[in-house]
C-alpha cells in the first residue's frame, strides 16, 4: 500500500507490488467469477481475468441485439456449454456475479439475477448507479451477500489495451455489504485480477456522483461542447476547417495533452511559449469562474436523481438506439469533425 500525500489531504492506494496477481488468484482460487455481460466493459475485464489465470465465465445473450456480443465471445475463445453461457444459467453458476450490463439492462434483468444469488455471494459492479438510485432502479441485493465495486478510470477499450501493453488503468473500489467480512479481499482481487494498476477506495455514492459529473463535465459533455464553440468562432471569422481543426482538437490531443500526461499542467505551461502561457494562465481564470456555476448546477442534478430519471427514461424508449444512432452520425458527419478526419489521414502510418 503507498500513502499519498495531497498537501495534508492522505489517501491510502493498493498497488500491484504489495497486491499481485498471485494473491488475487490465491483469494479467489475457489471462486467462479462470471461476467454478466460481453459488453465494452464485461469482455475487457473477462478477458483480462482469463488471462490472469482466474476462473471466469461469461453470461451473454445470443438473440436480438445481443447477438452480435455473443458471436464475439465464441470468436474470442469463449465456449458455448463451458466458459459461455445465457444470463440466468451463468449467474446461477457464479459466486461473484459480475454485474456489467448497462445501466438500464441491469434494472430490466434484475428480478432474474436476484433469484440466483446465494448467501455468501458477491454481487459486483463497475459503476454505482443501480445500486445508488435504488429507489429507481429497484436494484435492491439482499443483505446475507456482499456487494463490491471496482471501477475502472477509462472504457473498458482502454482496460484491455492498457492490460496488454502492462501499465493497467487505475480503478477505484468500494465495500457496500460485507456480509462474509471477506469483502475487501474480494474486491482487492478482483481489482488486481482485471488489471488495475492502482486502486483507490472510494464509496458507491461517490464513485457514480464524480462519474456522472465528469462524463458530462470535462471528459465528454464539456470538452466536446468548448470544441465545438472554439470551432465555430474560428470559422466564422474565417479560418480554415483544417486549421479551425488543429487549433482546436489536433494540438490538444497530439502535443499538450500529452505532455499534462507526463508531468501535469504547470509543466505543460512551462513547455509553451511565453505568449501562450501568459494568455493561458489568464484567460485559465476567467473560463473557471464562468464554468463554475454550471458544474454546481450539474452536480446539484446528479446528486438529485434527476439526471438518472433522464437517462432511464431516454433508454426505455422504444427508438432509443436509432435515435443515439441517428445523434452520432450527426456529429461524425459534422464539418469539424469530418476536418478531423481528414487531418488524421495525413499523421505518417505507424
Amino acid at each position: 500500500m503507498v500513502e499519498l500525500d495531497f498537501g495534508g489531504v492522505k489517501e491510502d492506494v493498493i498497488t500491484r507490488q504489495e497486491f499481485n496477481v498471485e494473491k488475487a488468484k490465491e483469494i479467489l482460487k475457489d471462486e467462479v467469477v462470471v461476467s454478466l455481460g460481453y459488453g465494452i466493459q464485461g469482455r475487457a475485464q473477462s478477458l483480462n481475468m482469463r488471462d490472469n489465470d482466474v476462473k471466469v465465465i461469461v453470461g451473454q445473450e445470443s438473440w436480438g441485439f445481443n447477438k452480435p456480443y455473443y458471436d464475439r465471445a465464441i470468436k474470442e475463445g469463449w465456449v458455448p456449454g463451458e466458459t459461455l453461457f445465457p444470463i440466468e444459467e451463468a449467474a446461477r453458476r457464479g459466486t461473484i456475479k459480475m454485474y456489467l450490463l448497462t445501466d438500464s439492462g441491469q434494472m430490466k434483468v434484475w428480478p432474474t439475477i436476484k433469484g440466483t444469488l446465494k448467501e455468501g455471494d458477491a454481487l459486483y459492479f463497475s459503476h454505482g448507479f443501480a445500486i445508488v438510485y435504488r429507489d429507481i432502479t429497484h436494484v435492491i441485493p439482499p443483505k446475507n451477500i456482499d456487494v463490491i465495486m471496482v471501477a475502472p478510470k477509462g472504457s473498458g477499450t482502454s482496460v484491455r489495451r492498457n492490460f496488454l501493453d502492462g501499465s493497467g488503468i487505475n480503478s477505484s473500489f468500494a465495500v457496500y455489504q460485507d456480509y462474509t467480512k471477506k469483502a475487501q479481499d474480494r474486491v482487492k482481487a478482483l481489482g488486481i485480477a482485471i488489471g488495475s494498476g492502482y486502486l483507490f477506495q472510494t464509496t458507491f455514492e461517490h464513485e457514480v456522483f464524480s462519474d456522472l459529473t465528469g462524463e458530462r463535465g470535462i471528459l465528454m459533455g464539456a470538452l466536446a461542447g468548448i470544441m465545438e464553440a472554439q470551432y465555430n468562432t474560428l470559422r466564422e471569422n474565417g479560418h480554415t476547417p483544417s486549421e479551425a481543426f488543429n487549433e482546436t482538437v489536433e494540438e490538444l490531443t497530439q502535443s499538450l495533452i500529452r505532455l499534462v500526461d507526463e508531468n501535469g499542467m504547470d509543466w505543460m505551461y512551462n513547455n509553451c511559449s511565453e505568449t501562450a502561457r501568459i494568455g493561458a494562465l489568464r484567460w485559465k481564470n476567467r473560463f473557471r469562474d464562468n464554468t463554475k456555476p454550471l458544474f454546481d448546477s450539474l452536480y446539484e442534478l446528479v446528486v438529485s436523481g434527476e439526471e438518472t430519471r433522464i437517462v432511464i427514461e431516454k433508454s426505455a424508449d422504444p427508438d432509443y438506439r436509432q435515435k443515439l444512432a441517428e445523434e452520432l452520425k450527426a456529429m461524425s458527419n459534422s464539418e469539424m469533425w469530418r476536418a478531423g478526419t481528414a487531418v488524421r489521414s495525413l499523421r505518417p502510418k505507424k
